[in-house]
């Protein structure tokens, strides 16, 4: 070979050697990156491109569907049944605005581009079969979602539902909700009725159940009674305590507010009965804030990563508050502060006898043709409380239901046992803004507790002096248990 055509042939190789280094720097290096780019569209068309599958609940229904788009980009548009109903579990899933919950976490099963549906796929080329997405199954139970939605109404709040023996959630409602067809295509329609949903004052877009936490007032006193027995600071819960009235909140001269009467020495059975703030206070400050925190993290608090597999919002017992404000967090005010999910974390595990299990939302992921490619088992997350001691919060919760003087009369289902804690929580500065009204609950049959309740109602058309956990939250607790108690026979 001469030497111009040696040169030549050289210049040519290092050009091949070039664009080689290249492709696989974009195939393996950047690959990820350039593929979830905002500007790149070919991920988002290719969401679209198939039929998603799709999310189902108790019972074999699905809760969402899809459409054929004409005069788009996109060939198919998410559809829900029951929109605003199923929001705080499915999320939405946008042509033009993204997705969020099950939809974004589930989202390549739903696509059908999970490595696990590689078989499928592969068939699906010999076949000449379309490829379509894989299912999400999940744990909610129609009739106790529907119960929770019909009975929050018109009013500003949240409920969660778990079955205390696995930790299956079974119903998950938060109000005032939307519907994700309303911006599911990427039309002007659908602009408007984002930017409505996104800046609407009622914040309907927010997961109350999951992702805002509340003050959780004198609901919390079922930790505290926890924590007391648990530490030995109480062990006969019909024994007097040794609390004076007034009772001083420790090193100061403030004293603890009592709306219940006989709180004086009162035992730890009559103060969760009628909700006294002074014996829980004093209690909480014998236990020591370390070991009420401890407690309180057994049940869940100070979780960031509680997945379900939609992450809550961390519940906060504080870590470093000082004596009196100990006390204050004893009954569910200072900085404490808790989702709904948690509230009824704390109910499960008093309902399982101490064993708190890990809630959970997917019960299946399914191929298109209902293979299951993943199920999840139930997992044990902490044990709070001796199975002792739960029987003994248990007898406590249940005098607040079942007792003419306890403060959760309006949970009172005939033939079952139902155990229950009221809470009226304040808020907002100098307490001046309308409280909150809580009441976490369960249900026991003879074949166990097949649920346990949190409800907390933000506002609502009550006056000030009508807002109570008992007359308000209780009775959506109560059709709540009676809608699971009903389903299982």
């Amino acid at each position: 070979m001469n030497k111009p055509l040696r040169r030549i042939s050289i210049f040519c190789g290092l050009l091949v050697l070039a664009l080689l280094i290249r492709t696989n720097w974009l195939q393996y290096v950047q690959a990820e990156e350039l593929s979830t780019r905002k500007e790149n569209r070919r991920v988002q068309i290719a969401q679209y491109a198939t039929q998603r599958g799709n999310i189902i609940v108790a019972g074999g229904k699905a809760i969402t569907g899809s459409d054929t788009t004409d005069g788009s980009d996109y060939k198919y548009k998410r559809t829900y049944i029951d929109g605003p109903l199923w929001a705080p579990v499915t999320g939405y899933a946008s042509q033009a605005f993204g997705s969020t919950q099950l939809e974004s976490l589930e989202d390549k099963i739903l696509t059908g581009n999970d490595d696990r549906l590689f078989f499928d796929r592969t068939i699906g080329m010999f076949t000449g079969e379309k490829k379509a997405g894989g299912n999400v199954v999940t744990t909610l139970m129609p009739e106790a979602q529907q119960a929770a939605f019909d009975k929050l109404g018109t009013k500003t709040g949240a409920v969660a539902a778990i079955d205390p023996r696995t930790g299956a959630i079974l119903a998950l409602v938060s109000t005032p909700s939307y519907d994700p067809s309303s911006f599911a295509g990427n039309s002007k329609t659908d602009e408007k009725a984002w930017v409505e949903l996104k800046d609407s004052a009622e914040k309907k877009l927010v997961n109350r159940a999951l992702r805002e936490t509340y003050p959780p007032g004198s609901t919390f006193k079922v930790v505290t009674a926890a924590a007391a027995l648990e530490h030995g600071v109480v062990t006969d819960i019909n024994a007097p305590t040794d609390t004076p009235e007034p009772f001083l909140l420790p090193t100061t001269k403030t004293p603890m507010v009592n709306h219940a009467k006989g709180c004086e020495k009162a035992t730890l059975n009559f103060a969760l009965q009628v909700s006294c703030n002074s014996v829980f206070a004093n209690v909480a400050d014998k236990v020591t804030k370390d070991k009420m925190l401890e407690t309180a993290q057994k049940f869940g608090f100070n979780n960031d990563k509680i997945d379900t597999p939609v992450r809550a919002f961390a519940s906060v017992y504080d870590k470093n508050m000082d004596r009196p404000s100990n006390s204050l967090s004893a009954i569910g005010q200072y900085n404490t502060a808790a989702t709904p999910l948690q509230m009824a974390m704390v109910a499960a595990a008093v309902a399982n006898d101490g064993k708190l299990m890990k809630p959970y939302m997917v019960d299946q992921l399914t191929a298109p043709n209902l293979d299951i490619i993943e199920k999840h088992e139930p997992q044990e997350m902490s044990r709070p409380l001796s199975p002792g001691n739960a029987q003994k919060l248990q007898q406590m919760m249940v005098n607040v239901v079942e007792n003419e003087n306890g403060t959760g009369g309006k949970a009172k289902i005939s033939g079952v046992t139902v155990g229950g804690k009221t809470g009226t929580a304040q808020h907002g500065e100098k307490n001046a803004k309308r409280p909150y009204a809580w009441f976490i609950s369960y249900a026991k049959t003879d074949k166990g507790s097949p649920v346990a309740v949190a409800v907390v109602i933000e506002d609502s058309e009550a006056d000030r002096e009508d807002i109570s956990g008992g007359g308000l939250a209780a009775p959506v607790a109560k059709a709540v248990m009676e809608a699971v108690l009903k389903n299982q026979g």
